[in-house]
């Protein structure tokens, strides 16, 4: 019956949100609409508007967000046809990944942390959202993706980024950020598309444990580097508690740190999840929007 979810993640998702919300969480592992996010540092929504009805693209706008578009009856080589795309006035990203930028919240001036910024669409919409002005050390420790990082800030105009091809958790721990943006590397559990298929070997019980390390690590380096006083926003792709809530739960109390809860637009918009701490978000999958997980934390004084 659902040959390509992982017996593992079905065994995940029946146990923690029970067999009637996991049926709805599998039948948003599809294929979605086309969104992007205009590039403000170069464009307009109006202006990247025209672009789309010109090249007739008809298009739909995000209610939460002025600066993003919904494209249903196209697939992305037809905006990567673009000069427009070419040029960087626009950014292909998906409904909720734009959502961490947007609870980071960054301004003018700001020292943002982006610890896992490869391919860079979070970075260069935090750069936006600051008008150009945040100073962002945005970090990968794959060399070939942290020129992909590169070549994605340069094309979008971003200024004021220094991309660093190293593992964040080995700066040092004299650094400290106004703000941190942790989307962490995780199973990716509320992306998957059962058309397509998952790799088995992203949900076994072994790497699912290994994943959940390797972010409580990075949490407690982000909180290290954090200033004390100070906001960060830990994301990921998945729907998995043990990816999230229970990563948060491991690491806050130990680093005098706690969730403060989300306030935005998007949450009368997205469709949410149950979660364990009261404040944070999980979007479930739909048709329109990946599963992803958004928690703000403050770093008390």
């Amino acid at each position: 019956m659902l040959p390509n979810v992982p017996a593992l993640l079905l065994e995940k998702l029946r146990a923690q949100y029970g067999p009637d919300l996991t049926e709805e969480i599998i039948a948003g592992f599809v294929r979605r609409p086309v969104t992007l996010r205009v590039n403000t540092i170069k464009s307009t929504a109006e202006a990247v508007g025209e672009v789309l009805t010109k090249a007739g693209i008809a298009y739909e706008a995000v209610p939460w967000y002025q600066d993003a578009f919904i494209l249903r009856d196209v697939r992305e080589e037809a905006v990567q046809a673009l000069p427009e795309y070419e040029a960087g006035h626009m950014y292909l990203q998906s409904l909720s990944s734009m959502m961490p930028p947007l609870v980071v919240a960054p301004v003018k001036n700001e020292s943002i942390l982006d610890m896992a910024a490869a391919p860079g669409g979070k970075t260069t919409q935090m750069a936006a959202l600051s008008g150009n002005t945040a100073l962002i050390t945005a970090c990968e420790k794959n060399r070939i993706r942290a020129e992909r990082l590169q070549f994605n800030l340069d094309r979008q105009g971003v200024k004021r980024v220094n991309v660093m091809c190293q593992d964040a958790r080995q700066l040092n721990d004299l650094f400290k950020f106004d703000k941190v943006l942790l989307d962490a590397p995780c199973t990716g559990s509320g992306t998957i598309l059962i058309a397509e298929g998952e790799p088995e070997r992203r949900m076994t019980p072994d790497w699912v444990a290994k994943t959940a390390q390797t972010q409580k690590a990075m949490l407690k380096k982000a909180l290290t580097l954090l200033s004390a006083g100070h906001e960060m926003v830990y994301s990921t792709c998945s729907i998995l508690r043990e990816e999230n809530e229970d990563v948060l739960k491991a690491v806050l109390p130990a680093m005098n740190a706690e969730v403060v809860p989300i306030e935005h637009p998007f949450l009368q918009h997205a469709p949410l999840l149950p979660t364990a701490i009261p404040g944070v978000v999980c979007v479930k999958p739909t048709e329109l929007f990946e599963g992803f997980f958004v928690a703000k934390i403050r770093k008390k004084k």
